[in-house]
């Protein structure tokens, strides 16, 4: 008669992770397997999903810290509904979008100024003068989220200025 519960070695065959890397997850507050009557793991089918989503997560750059708070979401004393995963999609959507613009803001502003505090450019001279973006913190300030608007730099008029 099977055991109840999934072993780490089918959750390993089933996600291609290492086993090493199951245990790491669980260290890591990310699965909770429960002991069998022998004390070995075992795992819900549901943690297949988490695996899947950890994998997922990592891969567009979450910390395992962020990953664990999107999880905490789920319920944890039975399996994750259909529902239980919407609403964790949902609210995960808003880090992804928030993620995505970051990235296109890094694309457009990698040949440019992303206020690093370097002024190697001739640009940083106009969108980060004197390294002014270091006032806003550590950083590639203009990257994270932040403008030289909020400085009150006006890209503009200085261009006009410098010529």
């Amino acid at each position: 008669m099977p055991q109840p519960g999934l072993s780490i070695g089918y959750l390993a065959e089933r996600t291609g992770l290492a086993v090493s890397a199951i245990r790491y997850y669980e260290t890591q507050g990310l699965l909770t397997p429960w002991r069998n009557a022998g004390g070995q793991r075992r795992f819900e089918r549901a943690d297949i999903r988490r695996l899947s989503f950890i994998l997922i997560a990592q891969k567009f750059g979450f910390t395992l810290p962020e990953i664990r708070d999107q999880l905490a979401t789920l319920p944890g004393k039975r399996t994750p509904t259909k529902a239980d995963w919407q609403k964790l999609s949902t609210a995960f959507r808003g880090h992804l979008d928030a993620r995505i613009a970051q990235l296109e803001t890094l694309r457009d502003r990698l040949d440019g100024c992303i206020g690093c505090g370097c002024l190697s450019l001739d640009s940083c001279k106009l969108y980060n003068p004197q390294d002014a973006a270091a006032a806003l913190g550590q950083g590639p300030r203009y990257v994270m989220g932040d403008d030289a608007a909020d400085l009150g730099i006006d890209p503009g008029e200085l261009r006009a200025d410098s010529d």
